[in-house]
């Protein structure tokens, strides 16, 4: 059925003219738009324009309708702010931009003349949105001092493996439950900062047709990818805590220990954690630590990568994904709130949702089916994210997790031919090359 621009099946908005999409985002005296209509056009309105060009489209709509001379838009006024509130709290990165923040305030100067309770609303919106950005700022300052300290490595790793005093990871926690929770910890931090609009806006980046005036250039999605190099980062920690050590008794404790770890992350619903373990293992350098791998019982390893395991297209970790989603669903405790997705292949599926599909229509329509489903994704992780961690942290541990050195892939592998010599000529080649 067709309303004016706008196309529906069964109840539910197919496809509409963009002109369409965003007069249905504007409230008016006897109307107000869904709430998952306004998250999924606010999520994904980023494809077709920037977010300030929606937002003064939307300001110059209330203000024609309050120029019609409408005696009862003194009632649109709390369902704009209503809207506004909406926007700032599920999508506050939208407002780093001053263009968005001077768009506000005009709002707050036309919405709420000569209505106290209005005005009140949105000074105390403001109010919260810029703290949920203070806090952001001082998050990213955090992340990259971190970095820094974690680059700060390599001479004083090589001197101390030399003289055998670098703590290990047992040293500082020897218990794989601790361990599992300071992961989670570390794990649902990061989460939390992640916007929504960054798992958008990092294929918006890639449409030359798309992008607005250089918007997008403008590292979008950095939280996205700080979260990216903390998997990374714990995969190389493992990698380098199991080729550190010089004696084989001592190399297979550390991976029996790690074992228990990622064991512990899947029992936790980390499953991140759990895949950045299980990577770390198949590292080549730690692979090819045969006569240390005889000393490990592998059974529990071998069931954790079955779960893990990428075949058709990892159904496996699928179905334990959905069981922990349940979990989660009808928890009565935060513990068992706690759902960490394998993070690279959530941002797979919604690009693949992105790309398995266009955007617009033949007829110019913008398709809102493709839209509902990528908003039904992104909005799943906003519940995950929000779980407050329930474990006590213990700063000493945390600290060694982010900054403790890790090798680089070359220094891995010398590493780990120092610990177990080269098995043939290829091996040996690779290890001249590398001195």
């Amino acid at each position: 059925a067709f309303y004016g621009e706008m196309c529906y099946h069964d109840n539910s908005l197919v496809s509409a003219s963009l002109e369409a999409l965003i007069q249905h985002l504007v409230p008016t005296v006897d109307y107000y738009p869904d709430r998952s209509y306004v998250f999924t056009f606010l999520l994904s309105s980023r494809l077709f324009l920037h977010p300030y060009e929606l937002m003064t489209r939307v300001c110059h709509l209330c203000v024609e309708q309050q120029r019609s001379g409408d005696i009862r838009f003194r009632e649109v006024a709390p369902k704009l702010v209503q809207l506004l509130t909406e926007w700032t709290e599920t999508f506050p990165y939208d407002f780093r931009d001053e263009r968005m923040m001077r768009c506000l305030k005009d709002m707050t100067h036309h919405v709420a003349r000569g209505d106290e309770y209005s005005w009140r609303a949105m000074q105390q919106m403001t109010q919260r949105l810029i703290k949920r950005l203070s806090a952001l700022g001082q998050y990213e300052e955090a992340v990259a001092a971190l970095n820094a300290v974690a680059l700060e490595r390599p001479a004083s790793l090589k001197s101390k493996q030399a003289s055998g005093q670098r703590s290990d990871v047992m040293s500082v926690c020897d218990d794989p439950f601790i361990l599992a929770q300071q992961l989670t910890h570390i794990e649902l931090d990061r989460l939390s900062f992640i916007g929504p609009e960054e798992f958008i806006q990092s294929f918006a980046m890639k449409d030359p047709l798309e992008n607005h005036k250089g918007f997008f250039r403008k590292r979008k999605t950095s939280n996205l990818e700080a979260y990216i190099n903390w998997f990374n980062r714990l995969s190389y920690l493992v990698a380098t805590e199991i080729c550190m050590p010089v004696k084989k008794k001592h190399r297979a404790r550390i991976i029996e220990f790690f074992i228990d770890v990622a064991q512990e992350c899947f029992n936790i619903g980390n499953f991140n954690s759990l895949m950045a373990i299980i990577t770390g293992m198949n590292m080549s350098p730690v692979a090819r630590l045969r006569k240390t791998w005889s000393k490990v019982n592998t059974d529990k390893f071998e069931i954790l990568e079955h779960q893990m395991d990428p075949s058709s297209n990892f159904s496996n970790y699928r179905t334990a994904l959905r069981g922990a989603t349940q979990r989660s669903e009808t928890a009565h405790s935060s513990q068992e709130k706690i759902v960490i997705p394998f993070f690279s292949l959530l941002i797979k599926d919604i690009y693949f949702l992105n790309e398995g599909c266009a955007s617009r229509l033949p007829n110019g329509h913008i398709n809102f089916e493709k839209l509902w489903e990528l908003a039904k994704q992104v909005s799943e992780f906003l519940v995950w994210r929000q779980v407050i961690c329930p474990f006590d942290r213990d700063r000493r541990i945390l600290q060694y997790l982010v900054t403790t050195p890790v090798f680089s892939e070359d220094e891995l592998h010398l590493a780990s031919y120092e610990s177990e010599g080269p098995e043939n000529n290829m091996e040996k080649d690779s290890r001249r090359s590398l001195r």
